[in-house]
């Protein structure tokens, strides 16, 4: 079955056309390296939990919103390989140097996961 790394960021909202203008960027690369597919989706429907929520998890802020993110991979030895090249490419190299990231990586959760069930 597929592996799949997934990721949940803070973007504030003035920001997030410059942070979907660099995640189409960011997904070219992905996909040109060989993942089977990006993903980026901005909340729509997510509430601030009691308890735990998507807000609650990345410590949203006042003026900000949520984006959960996902790439697919064959395996984890593929997302292995395809990841070693994407942190080569001098596309995603030129994007990161940037100072005005559009969102805040220290409150960025990500992981890779094991397709369980899949349909």
């Amino acid at each position: 079955m597929a592996y799949v790394d997934g990721f949940i960021v803070p973007v504030p909202k003035k920001k997030l056309k410059t942070y979907l203008a660099m995640a189409k960027k960011s997904g070219k690369v992905w996909k040109d390296h060989g993942a089977i597919e990006f993903h980026e989706a901005v909340a729509d429907d997510v509430s601030m939990g009691k308890w735990t929520s998507f807000p609650r998890s990345v410590k949203q802020k006042p003026g900000e919103t949520v984006v959960f993110a996902w790439i697919v991979y064959k395996s984890r030895a593929h997302r292995d390989a395809v990841l070693k090249k994407v942190m080569k490419d001098p596309r995603l190299a030129e994007m990161m140097k940037t100072k005005n990231i559009p969102f805040d990586g220290k409150r960025m959760i990500y992981g890779g996961f094991k397709v369980a069930v899949g349909m």
